[in-house]
């Protein structure tokens, strides 16, 4: 009997044991998927422009109150869209439409789900201090040295200034020289400090419309295009796997002063992650609503 009593225990315990490793299989199984959130890592992609920063790292913090969790990889411009395109990245709010990135959304536009604006009003072009001699790119002669500061090789906003050179006549003789966006505004703000004339390829919304005087050259040829606005894009197949990512990502929508708060927070100091996650505590109402709750 004694010997029965001790078997019976030591099969209690093992069906307990049984039970727990299944609870714990079940606990880190739901780490990855759980109810209407699927699966719950995500990664989005986003090119380093001041104003990608400030909206991703926002998206971050906001797919996070949702439940997600969020890894953020900056990326070259291309690569950004091959990733997502590809699914080595789940999303972007990055995409700048019609001009900036048209060539890269008609290559990727058939293995991405576009999910609309995000923002509207966006826009690039020639940029230079308020006191700039020169109000049209028509006009341009010898200032600046003949040179455009332009940032990362290949973004946009430098194809569509390499191709102002080529068809404004009076610019035969100007270069692009490119950089990065950091360089740009470094430059930008060392010119202005020492009154040397600059030309830079900028965007709005940027941060470096609120810390300068600084106006659009006019471009009477329509080069940069008309206004822009600024798409999410997901790959084929999140809306299966993340259903409420999918949602949350198609909810999301702010102004251009929204962003460049952000975005001259992140300038004056803050970390990209302190900045967004500011911004969610203070508009926790919309964020509600962009989640759907």
């Amino acid at each position: 009997m004694k010997k029965l009593g001790i078997l019976a225990l030591t099969l209690v315990m093992s069906i307990v044991l049984v039970a727990c490793g299944g609870d714990e299989e079940k606990s880190s199984s739901d780490d990855q998927t759980s109810g209407d959130l699927g699966k719950k890592d995500l990664t989005l992609s986003y090119v380093e422009w001041d104003s990608e920063v400030a909206s991703t790292h926002v998206m971050q913090k906001i797919l996070e109150e949702a439940g997600y969790n969020v890894e953020v990889n900056p990326l070259d411009n291309a690569i950004m869209w091959e990733a997502v395109a590809n699914g080595e990245a789940d999303a972007s709010v990055s995409a700048w439409l019609p001009v900036t990135h048209k060539d890269l959304y008609e290559k990727h536009k058939d293995d991405i789900d576009d999910l609309g604006e995000n923002l509207k009003g966006a826009k690039i072009g020639l940029v230079v201090p308020k006191d700039f001699p020169v109000d049209s790119i028509e006009d341009l002669s010898k200032e600046a040295d003949q040179k455009i500061t332009g940032i990362e090789p290949g973004a946009g906003v430098v194809q569509a200034a390499e191709k102002a050179v080529e068809e404004y006549d009076n610019l035969s003789d100007w270069e692009v020289v490119t950089s990065s966006s950091a360089a740009m505004a470094q430059s930008l703000g060392d010119s202005i400090d020492s009154e040397d004339e600059i030309i830079v390829t900028g965007w709005s919304p940027h941060w470096k419309f609120q810390k300068y005087d600084l106006k659009y050259l006019d471009d009477p040829k329509g080069v940069f295009g008309e206004e822009e606005h600024i798409n999410t894009f997901a790959r084929k197949g999140l809306e299966e796997d993340s259903p409420k990512a999918y949602e949350i990502l198609d909810n999301f929508e702010w102004s251009t002063e929204e962003m460049e708060k952000v975005m001259l927070d992140i300038q004056e100091g803050s970390e990209p992650s302190e900045a967004a996650e500011k911004w969610v505590e203070d508009n926790s109402d919309k964020v509600k609503e962009i989640i759907g709750e």
